[in-house]
């Protein structure tokens, strides 16, 4: 039996959980998870963790948070001026809220503070800085010829 390699695209059902127990993420509630092993479509350590099973295998692991939403970074901490907000938006701390900045994807970015005329979001992902215990069940491999990596 065949076991997953770099360019071989797999589904899998994934769960992620916190140190605590708290799951945070679980394709279980949704369709499985479809990519290509070194295209970096997920998260490095569960590519890392698919590498090398075979379907019908599920494994764990503990993956540190640069392998996982990676590290939490101050540089994507972002001051923006009040006025620049709609009208109807009237941000506080610990608010979530949807951001887009010119032709870029939508975001959810955190409140983490503000002041009369300025108001500090968290651009970074919301488990960024969070190790994550990984479950994987390996559903499917379809096979690749060429080899990729990121």
């Amino acid at each position: 039996m065949h076991k997953a390699r770099v360019g071989d695209r797999v589904k899998i059902h994934f769960t992620g959980r916190l140190d605590d127990g708290t799951v945070v993420e679980n394709s279980r509630e949704s369709d499985p998870v479809e990519f290509t092993i070194g295209e970096c479509e997920v998260m490095r350590g569960v590519e890392d963790l698919v590498r090398g099973m075979r379907s019908g295998e599920v494994r764990s692991a503990h993956i540190p948070a640069d392998m996982a939403h990676g590290r939490h970074r101050r540089d994507l901490l972002l001051a923006v001026e009040r006025e620049r907000f709609p009208r109807h938006v009237d941000p506080y701390a610990g608010q979530q809220i949807t951001m887009k900045r010119g032709d870029g994807p939508v975001r959810v970015v955190r409140v983490i503070a503000t002041t009369g005329d300025m108001v500090l979001l968290d651009t970074n992902h919301p488990l960024a800085g969070k190790e994550l215990i990984v479950e994987v069940e390996l559903l499917e491999i379809q096979e690749q010829a060429s080899e990729i990596a990121c």
